[in-house]
């Protein structure tokens, strides 16, 4: 029974040699089942169906990776730092298991070279060597169980290739980030606070969530209102990243906004402000032009009301004949009596 077992090992390696290196390479230890490992490197840009025509991706075994790696690294940092606060180690085990970290991994480790997928997707998916990693995690659990994954993280990737203790007490500051993004993309950002208690100690435990134009994010519970707001502001910004139909409720609630406020007014209140409660000079004047005029025209009429009637005759027309522009022309007779007339009149003043 052992004998078959090792031939089938001895065969299966001949045929997938280089694989085996690889992943030995990458893990300190040779896949027992190869299958496992292959399907946690085959991407589902690749569109691979098995007999039954069921596509064959690594999506499932990264989903059963994620459970893994939440449990080992919980447990090792729970080890690592004891009396620590849940909060504490909940945000350490955050920034490891982040995606930006297990891409990071990812590459240095010689996985993304490893991972079969269509170039297009590759160039354009930035968290595929990190979903990797996780499906290759769910690979080893199948294959060798849960004390082989805490061996490898803790001895290949904890001991070698990441300092827990830099990472744990490394402010990462979700807060920060979150109204940045806010600020570049001009969204409406609000951490409103759910709930004050208090634990079994007495200590106050705070509940902050974060509403980005009016929709609801991530909720965040800690010990502090700070420690609170950054647990929010960390899975807001998952949610940002990870779930599309999440960011494009956000985009859709800003778009409706800013089409409210940029609505034009249909009447524009008038700015200039009337001062006639003030007695100018200007106005003193026209008061008493006007009242002159008023008691003028008053006087006028009055005494046209109070003097009695003269009847006026009609005068007689004028006769327009006797009217003319050139001297009517002089007789002979009229004009010798003229002439004798200014004589006379010249001889007297003599």
């Amino acid at each position: 029974m052992l004998n078959n077992f090792i031939d089938r090992i001895k065969l299966s390696f001949r045929k997938d040699k280089e694989l085996y290196f690889s992943l030995y390479q990458i893990l300190g230890f040779y896949p027992h089942e190869i299958s496992y490992y292959k399907m946690a490197l085959m991407h589902k840009s690749i569109m691979h169906r098995n007999a039954k025509g069921k596509p064959m991706n690594n999506e499932r075994l990264e989903f059963l990776g994620d459970a893994v790696l939440d449990a080992v690294v919980g447990d090792i940092v729970y080890k690592h730092f004891p009396g620590k606060r849940e909060g504490f180690l909940t945000n350490t085990r955050s920034k490891l298991v982040q995606r930006d970290t297990l891409n990071k991994l990812a590459q240095e480790m010689g996985i993304n070279q490893l991972i079969l997928s269509s170039g297009h997707s590759y160039s354009h998916n930035s968290y595929m060597g990190g979903n990797a990693f996780e499906a290759l995690v769910g690979a080893v659990y199948l294959d060798r169980g849960y004390n082989v994954c805490m061996e490898f993280m803790q001895k290949r990737i904890l001991s070698q290739m990441i300092n827990i203790d830099k990472v744990a007490y490394k402010e990462v500051n979700f807060k920060s980030k979150l109204i940045e993004w806010s600020q570049k993309n001009r969204v409406k950002l609000d951490f409103v606070q759910v709930e004050q208690e208090k634990d079994k100690n007495g200590s106050p435990v705070f509940t902050y969530k974060v509403v980005i134009e009016g929709i609801e994010g991530g909720t965040g519970k800690g010990y502090s209102k700070k420690e609170s707001q950054q647990i929010a502001s960390k899975l807001t910004l998952e949610q940002l990243r990870k779930k599309p139909q999440y960011i494009d409720a956000v985009f859709a609630a800003k778009s409706n906004r800013t089409k409210m406020e940029e609505e034009p007014v249909q009447s524009v209140p008038v700015t200039e402000v009337k001062s006639d409660f003030i007695i100018t000079k200007e106005s003193e004047t026209e008061e008493k032009q006007v009242d002159v005029f008023c008691e003028k025209v008053y006087e006028e009429t009055s005494q046209k009301d109070t003097e009695p009637k003269v009847e006026v005759k009609e005068e007689e027309e004028f006769d327009l004949s006797d009217i003319s522009s050139t001297p009517k022309e002089m007789s002979k007779e009229d004009i010798i009596a003229a002439a004798e007339a200014a004589a006379f009149e010249e001889e007297g003043e003599k």
